[in-house]
């Protein structure tokens, strides 16, 4: 990896490592990684914006958990009050829906000090970039170093309110910073809390790494009907990624790629990603079927579908997975007519419009950027 790095940088976090994490974000996430991060020894405070979400977990004395980390963990702090949260942490990390990220940004803009480093675990397409510009229009002046994680660091789900189920890591997951300048420092950083990342060329590669906006929606809009009459009672991996499911996951998937080919920016098919997080089986891999790697996900082997259309897989997945997409093959000159039509299938199916609400490139900070202009702005910040 380039050695080009900020010697500001390079001198901060050798001279740290991480001791106090503020986690942000109490849903399924934030709790399996206080979990996760209190039994291995770090100091966590955990924030959640409704004292509601933390009574549960007051009342248990903590967070139990089952899976990779067992038992009953107690959290150091859980707070709804985000400067006491932040206040002189070594890391700041939002395990938050992408939707959260801008109004944290906009809290966090008048509470960060100087040299806070910022976790996006995940960023999802674009998380890095919205981020910091939210901040800088929210008047944050300071140096800003953000890293990410293309998707969640586990494959979890809350089976009660205090009660998660952490199923696995997730494997070689990717991993950058912005500016990308400072990604091999940051990943010296965080590669201590979670050995499997690995780091990316830059944000861009991250974001256009995102696997649950290209199977997410089409599983969703193509299980409609089955979703609404059935309340979501299925099987949404299992059952609901069909061959047919499959081969639209696979055409969102090549103008995907086509994005990224035409930016310069790494990118594998969605399958081999999917195998690489440990979601999937070598031969199914091989196979090249979709459906086939859905139905052997052994770590999505018990999750059900969404009990409505209302739900993260479209509201997240379409606004800020597919859009920040359509938006970046706008930039690149390259049609996404596949990524396009299930923007406007989730419109006229919810009556939202994901294209004014979503991550345009005015919202991540790029409008009227060439290709070039773009790729230098995610090395140099």
């Amino acid at each position: 990896m380039a050695e080009n790095r900020c010697p500001a940088v390079f001198a901060l976090v050798s001279a740290m490592s991480i001791k106090t994490v503020a986690i942000l974000g109490a849903g399924h996430g934030g709790c399996a990684a206080a979990a996760d991060l209190g039994k291995r020894g770090y100091d966590v405070r955990l924030h959640a914006r409704s004292a509601e979400r933390l009574k549960p977990l007051r009342e248990r004395g903590g967070i139990e958990v089952r899976g990779v980390q067992h038992g009953l963990v107690q959290v150091d702090l859980m707070t709804t009050d985000l400067g006491v949260a932040v206040r002189g942490a070594d890391l700041i990390m939002l395990v938050v829906p992408s939707i959260a990220h801008g109004p944290y940004a906009r809290a966090l803009a008048l509470l960060i000090a100087d040299g806070q480093t910022i976790f996006l675990n995940p960023g999802h397409t674009g998380g890095g970039l919205h981020f910091r510009h939210e901040l800088r229009r929210a008047g944050y002046r300071g140096p800003v170093t953000i890293c990410e994680t293309v998707t969640l660091t586990y494959i979890t789900r809350m089976e009660a309110p205090a009660t998660f189920n952490i199923y696995s890591y997730t494997t070689r997951l990717r991993f950058a910073a912005l500016p990308g300048r400072h990604t091999d420092t940051m990943f010296g950083l965080i590669k201590p809390l979670y050995p499997e990342i690995v780091p990316a060329s830059s944000v861009l590669e991250t974001g256009l790494g995102n696997i649950n906006a290209l199977f997410h929606p089409p599983g969703m809009i193509m299980n409609a009907g089955w979703i609404e009459r059935r309340r979501g009672d299925f099987l949404f991996y299992r059952e609901g990624i069909t061959d047919a499911v499959g081969r639209v996951v696979a055409a969102v998937d090549d103008e995907r790629l086509a994005v990224a080919k035409a930016l310069g920016v790494p990118a594998a098919p969605f399958i081999d990603m999917f195998h690489q997080a440990g979601l999937t089986t070598a031969a199914a891999r091989d196979s090249r079927n979709i459906a086939r790697a859905c139905e052997e996900s052994e770590p999505n082997r018990t999750i059900k579908a969404p009990a409505s259309l209302d739900h993260r897989y479209l509201q997240e997945d379409v606004g800020y997975g597919l859009v920040p997409m359509s938006e970046l093959g706008r930039l690149a000159g390259v049609a996404t007519p596949t990524i396009d039509a299930l923007i406007r299938l989730a419109e006229l199916a919810l009556g939202i419009d994901y294209r004014a609400g979503g991550l345009t490139l005015e919202r991540l900070g790029l409008a009227g950027k060439s290709p070039a202009e773009l790729t230098r702005f995610v090395e140099t910040g």
